[in-house]
């Protein structure tokens, strides 16, 4: 009796062995079970992502239009250079012939008349100071146009972290999904097993604890899921609630390895391709330019003016006929106004000043960064080996745990902890590959090396 007891409890637990050992594909019975939606996702791959959060997002669609507007901006700057015409229709009810009146100098007499003309008016030199406001504003539509272009770049690496946090919580939630039909499988087992009085309640007990903390897991990766779709949603743009099934080409054939192993050619890099360097040099440039102009608010300025018109209805004598013109020109020189043009200037200056600081302090900031980016894409592909190792050495264990116990030569409690150490194996080898992907995508964002 004993030896056929001791072979029925061999053959239940061979049957758990082999449970045990064979992958597990029920997730999407799972997911059915659990009330999720069983049709197929949109699949979605990187570039598409990308593709559509260029289009879609409003960040970039702000710095454009701001960018259109400095280039009105340029051309509002740039009409000084056009002639002024302005046209004049006049009509006088006057006391006929009568004097100068109050309020302003006029002509020596005022006639009752009606009278139609133009003006023009054109600048002829302002000794640099137009010259210097156009220049600035050229300037300040090229820092706006490069604003944008750093704006498109930030958008990629979020539309990159949210499309890789997606995948990380997808790889996650199949593990979990895998972790609970496995220890389930368990449970059933054991629980057989413990109703033909073959293991202990303890062992019921142990398998029951290990499957509430599969599905404990399970339910934190799909909220997480969910939020990670609801921020890869709102990087693309859309305030739907859209399930997408990522694909991401570049892992699944990346061959894992670092661009350079030099950090200071990619700093060099960087300093020559980060479009928000470049904007904040020009506009640290058009900044200066608008300080000259400024100062050259001091300096005179040379019109020619020009006004030519008829009145159709008054009286014209020997001395006023009933047509008029002129032509001229005017030299406006500053003389005083309270230290106006002298305080515009300074505050112009330092507001230049100020924009160099910032352009040198974005500078050093973007050489540390760049390093930290390669020290951490370095860091993370050293994790990817170690967790594939890790894993690997998991998985050993936890077949050599399963022999073990089917063979009566361990407890539940070696198998569980082996259990929960082949489950965070998993999960951190697939944190470790979206995280080294990430941090790729961050390097080349901080190198200027995106489109």
């Amino acid at each position: 009796m004993h030896t056929l007891k001791l072979i029925t409890t061999n053959a239940f637990l061979l049957a758990i062995g082999l449970c045990l050992s064979v992958p597990s594909t029920h997730a999407q019975a799972v997911q059915v079970a659990m009330g999720l939606p069983s049709n197929p996702a949109t699949q979605l791959t990187l570039e598409q992502a990308e593709q559509l959060a260029l289009k879609n997002n409003p960040r970039i669609s702000v710095q454009q239009l701001l960018a259109l507007a400095q280039h009105q901006s340029l051309r509002e700057t740039r009409s000084r250079w056009m002639p002024q015409l302005d046209g004049n229709i006049t009509g006088v009810d006057a006391n006929q012939a009568s004097r100068i009146s109050s309020g302003i100098l006029t002509s020596s007499q005022l006639l009752q008349h009606a009278g139609l003309g133009v003006e023009l008016d054109q600048l002829i030199t302002d000794f640099g100071r137009t010259q210097n406001l156009v220049a600035s504003a050229k300037l300040q539509e090229r820092a706006d146009i490069a604003n944008a272009t750093a704006t498109e770049q930030q958008i990629l690496l979020a539309t990159d972290y949210a499309f890789y946090n997606v995948l990380e919580s997808q790889a996650t939630l199949d593990i979990a999904n895998q972790a609970v039909a496995t220890r389930q499988q368990i449970a059933d087992q054991i629980a057989a097993l413990t109703k033909n009085k073959l293991k202990s309640y303890l062992d019921l007990s142990f398998a029951d604890v290990n499957l509430s903390q599969a599905k404990l897991l399970q339910l934190d990766s799909q909220s997480n899921l969910q939020a990670a779709m609801n921020g890869l949603a709102a990087i693309l743009g859309s305030d739907q609630q859209t399930q997408y099934r990522l694909v991401d080409l570049q892992l699944a054939d990346a061959n894992l390895a670092l661009p350079t192993n030099d950090a200071e050619s990619l700093v060099t890099r960087a300093m020559s391709q980060r479009p928000d360097l470049q904007s904040l040099q020009l506009a640290q440039q058009s900044a200066i330019l608008y300080a000259r102009a400024q100062r050259d608010q001091l300096l005179p300025s040379l019109n020619a003016l020009g006004i030519v018109g008829a009145t159709p209805v008054g009286a014209a004598t020997y001395y006023t006929p009933n047509w008029y013109g002129a032509i001229g020109v005017n030299v406006n020189i500053p003389i005083f106004n309270g230290f106006r043009f002298a305080a515009e200037y300074n505050e112009a200056k330092l507001i230049a000043q100020a924009a160099g600081e910032r352009s040198r302090d974005l500078h050093n900031n973007i050489a540390r960064d760049v390093r930290s980016a390669w020290l951490q894409s370095n860091t993370a592909y050293q994790k990817v080996s170690v967790s594939q190792e890790l894993l690997k050495e998991a998985d050993m264990g936890l077949q050599l745990a399963q022999t073990r116990y089917q063979l009566g030569l361990s407890s539940i409690v070696e198998l569980s902890q082996a259990q929960l150490q082949q489950t965070g194996a998993a999960i951190s080898n697939a944190n470790a590959r979206y995280e080294f992907a990430f941090s790729l995508a961050t390097l080349r964002f901080q190198t200027g090396d995106r489109p």
